[in-house]
């Protein structure tokens, strides 16, 4: 525990605070910058003296559930939360389970590619966001419930092909790898959990692939859509990684000339004016 840095860090991270950012009124005679030591220690459901020992390098360490309060109270996001448990001597967990809020620049850069289909994806294969033209090639996630926007749940589980693809088999080998390398990253996730078990229970074939603990996964480069509109779509397959979120970007983009690309532009307009129509 390094206590003067922590001490330093916890009064540079409460003098940038505000009363209004906290719901708090500001008071008369404000002497402070940002919040007073008595503030902090309330948000954070710690006694004040306490709080007070812990800027003045006196205090003892601080359990996790301590730490917890302070981030909380002092709205530190995930590197400032790390850099207080590093300071505390107590290394922080993992986290409690996958991003899925996803950047507003990722959404604009979505809504940016109108000649390319692509979707971000959560490290346990749920659909997070998407642009018109991926909800054209693919399906309309909109439509479906939160619970059923999982790409693993579609392969495995799913009542048709999985939109055609030609590289079914690859993708599914592909899911279970990355899955089982994700439930160790978030071992205390409930809905990772839920997922492999329901997987588990309903695909003998998931099992399977399961049960060989591969978690080294062959990137797909490229594949083809059997779309019921516009027919075969063959597309090249590149994904961004947001290493932040745990997520991915997955854009799929036709050769410029191609019949493929000349497929994705009638399926762009077929697709708007379905959504434009819909109530």
């Amino acid at each position: 525990m390094n206590k003067r840095e922590l001490a330093v860090f916890l009064r540079s991270r409460r003098e940038r605070i505000t009363p209004a950012d906290v719901g708090l009124p500001a008071g008369q005679r404000r002497r402070t910058p940002g919040l007073r030591r008595e503030e902090v220690a309330q948000l954070a459901y710690i006694s004040a003296e306490y709080y007070t020992r812990l800027e003045q390098a006196r205090g003892p360490h601080p359990s996790r559930e301590v730490l917890a309060g302070l981030v909380r109270a002092l709205r530190l996001d995930d590197a400032e939360r790390d850099h207080l448990h590093h300071l505390a001597g107590a290394p922080p967990g993992p986290p409690p389970g996958p991003q899925r809020e996803v950047r507003r620049s990722i959404l604009d850069l979505l809504d940016r590619l109108p000649q390319a289909a692509a979707c971000v994806v959560s490290a346990t294969y749920d659909v997070l966001a998407w642009n018109d033209l991926a909800a054209a090639l693919m399906e309309d996630f909109s439509a479906v419930p939160p619970r059923e926007r999982n790409l693993a749940r579609r392969a495995f589980l799913g009542p048709q092909p999985l939109y055609g693809v030609s590289d079914a088999d690859v993708f599914r080998r592909s899911v279970a790898q990355q899955l089982r390398a994700a439930a160790a990253r978030y071992p205390e996730d409930p809905s990772l959990a839920a997922l492999v078990s329901d997987l588990l229970a309903g695909s003998p074939g998931f099992a399977t692939l399961w049960a060989a603990h591969e978690v080294h996964a062959e990137p797909t480069l490229r594949k083809t859509f059997q779309h019921p509109a516009v027919g075969p779509v063959t597309v090249n397959c590149d994904v961004l990684d947001i290493s932040d979120r745990d997520q991915r970007m997955v854009i799929y983009t036709a050769d410029p000339g191609s019949p493929s690309d000349e497929a994705l532009r009638l399926l762009s307009v077929v697709g708007t004016q379905r959504f434009i129509a819909a109530p």
